[in-house]
């Protein structure tokens, strides 16, 4: 196997561990008292993620906390790491309030299935670089999969549009962060890079929730909730995958992200004890061989 190909395999273990950390969520905030509005849930994950990565840079050493961000290539250095903060912002918010309108299955269905397509269509308008034909069809193998397997589970209310423009947003926003992201971390280490976008991203997700819905009322099991989803669901995952991102292009990283509702899946079937319908289960196979076939691109390319 050449050093490239090593490489890619690295980044897709890399970048699916994230993906399984992110899929905990949902299985996660089902224990949740409700008691905190989900924009607040969404905001106070970017403060704690944001604290461990701090936390994380500090034990690295003193000089990995005050390494400077290099400019990425064609850009600056804090207009590429504000982009991606507010990128991260708009993603948060947006996907909860969209989630919300819509309902969890099409919600989440919309904006983890649109963010892959968004992802190639911006690198194609962006760099004159289109992702090959493997990846398309990989990527909407995939994205199909994951409708499938989301979309099973509706709530059977009737889509709001302006909920699923929200819910599009989202998926762009998670685009162009995921883009950037990529950029950023070919000249700079992750966690420093981590560090910095996350911050970005807390500074606005905060003051936006609480202008929202006020400030919030937070039991100890929710405390601990929202601890997780920060440090673990958000910090370790999106540590990963901006480690893993150092080996793949920024498009095939959104598409294997798509792991994320196949491990929210399984968990719901194993500990949830929900159904396995059939209409899932093709969805389930689909996203499968996608990722294959973006797998196997990204190893022609190395």
């Amino acid at each position: 196997m050449r050093a490239g190909q090593t490489h890619v395999g690295r980044g897709v273990l890399l970048v699916v561990a994230a993906a399984m950390l992110w899929g905990t969520t949902g299985t996660v905030q089902s224990f949740s008292s409700g008691a905190i509005a989900p924009v607040w849930v969404g905001s106070l994950r970017m403060v704690f993620a944001a604290l461990f990565f701090w936390i994380a840079l500090a034990f690295a050493g003193r000089a990995r906390a005050g390494e400077p961000i290099p400019d990425p290539p064609g850009g600056r250095a804090w207009f590429a790491l504000l982009a991606a903060g507010l990128s991260m912002a708009v993603y948060n918010l947006a996907f909860f309030a969209g989630v919300k309108a819509v309902g969890v299955g099409i919600g989440t269905a919309v904006a983890i299935g649109s963010g892959p397509l968004w992802a190639g269509l911006l690198q194609a308008l962006l760099t004159r670089r289109a992702p090959g034909g493997g990846w398309w069809l990989g990527t909407f193998a995939s994205v199909t999969g994951a409708v499938l397997l989301l979309a099973d589970g509706g709530d059977g209310r009737t889509p709001s549009p302006i909920g699923i423009v929200l819910c599009l947003t989202a998926g762009a926003a998670y685009a162009v962060y995921a883009l950037v992201n990529k950029a950023l971390v070919t000249t700079a280490g992750p966690l420093a890079v981590t560090a910095r976008v996350f911050s970005i991203a807390a500074l606005v997700s905060a003051p936006a929730a609480a202008a929202h819905t006020g400030l919030p009322a937070i039991a100890a099991p929710d405390l601990a909730l929202v601890v997780y989803l920060g440090v673990f669901a958000t910090g370790i995952a999106y540590w990963l995958f901006a480690s893993g991102q150092r080996h793949l292009s920024g498009p095939s990283a959104v598409t294997l992200a798509l792991a994320e509702p196949l491990t929210a899946f399984v968990l719901a079937v194993v500990l949830l004890d929900e159904a396995l319908g059939p209409i899932a289960l093709v969805g389930m196979t689909l996203l499968i061989a996608g990722l294959a076939i973006v797998v196997r691109g990204e190893r022609v390319r190395a």
